[in-house]
């Protein structure tokens, strides 16, 4: 029998793929402010997220393993991945209300620093001399943004601090269980718990949502759901290091929404401080995929 053919990698699909996503990603953002602005509770927009998110993605779940799919294996494991991603969402949306688009971004782009930064202690990874010194100019970077004493501070610079915080601990446990099941099944057990989980929390606060409204809140389920499918098809054609830096082009459609919609439009520190950002951060990824190569051996 003829062995099957590998799969080959095609790098100019996966970058278009990634391009694609962070070019969605941002109207989830816009989404969010909107319906934050007309009143309805963040907790309620967050539940959405996720609510939607787990119906959107219950197809790809039960075509991969049926029924059974459903259950997830580490349901406390997922549970606590649920409540991070639940908090650096609801971290990040809050942050929208008092920051513009753009720059809530731009200060949660220090999540990869962050994520860098705890990967000796949560995972063990070692980090060299070099990614540590990208680490703390990348922190320069975000004071930049922030401008401590120059600048009044606003309570969304701390919101979206905490929400980079948060997101990069779900990353880091993401990282753990890399590869044990398919990453669409797994963003399903994460969603599918966050709604249970905010469910209940929102008995209290909800807010009937009117037509319009649900369907904007729909709109958001369908916005992430489909930047994650997007991200997850980039993987499968082209290296982690090469996409990672790409993320950043976020900041260009978020800019760019954040002014049509919104009339917001960031200051010059701002685009420096996310300029260092990008460049700590790029740098940080090529030296991961340069020790993984170290670290693997050829093959004969």
């Amino acid at each position: 029998m003829q062995a099957a053919a590998p799969h080959r990698p095609r790098p100019l699909i996966g970058v278009a793929l990634m391009l694609g996503a962070m070019a969605v990603l941002p109207f989830l953002d816009v989404v969010a402010k909107f319906l934050g602005n007309q009143g309805m509770p963040i907790l309620q927009i967050v539940w959405a997220r996720m609510a939607f998110g787990a119906l959107l993605t219950l197809p790809f779940t039960l075509r991969h393993g049926g029924v059974a799919a459903i259950r997830p294996d580490r349901p406390a494991y997922h549970a606590l991945r649920a409540a991070l991603l639940i908090a650096a969402t609801f971290l990040f949306f809050s942050a929208l209300q008092y920051l513009p688009i753009a720059d809530a971004l731009a200060i949660f782009f220090v999540q990869p620093l962050i994520l860098t930064a705890i990967s000796p202690f949560l995972l063990n990874e070692r980090v060299g001399p070099r990614r540590w010194a990208a680490v703390a100019i990348g922190f320069i970077g975000t004071l930049i943004i922030i401008r401590p004493g120059f600048a009044e501070l606003n309570p969304g610079t701390f919101l979206a601090l905490g929400a980079g915080a948060s997101l990069a601990v779900y990353f880091a446990m993401s990282r753990r269980i890399a590869g044990q099941s398919p990453a669409m099944v797994t963003t399903f057990h994460t969603s599918l718990i966050g709604a249970a989980l905010l469910s209940l929390a929102m008995i209290p606060l909800w807010q009937a949502p009117t037509p319009a409204q649900w369907g904007l809140l729909f709109l958001i389920g369908l916005i992430a759901t489909v930047g994650h499918y997007l991200i997850l098809r980039a993987y499968d054609h082209a290296e982690a290091s090469l996409l990672a830096p790409l993320a950043y082009t976020e900041m260009v459609m978020a800019t760019a929404v954040g002014w049509w919609f919104f009339g917001d439009f960031p200051d010059g520190w701002t685009f420096l401080g996310t300029a260092i950002l990008i460049a700590c951060a790029t740098y940080i990824s090529l030296r991961e995929r340069k020790a993984a190569q170290q670290a693997t051996p050829p093959r004969a």
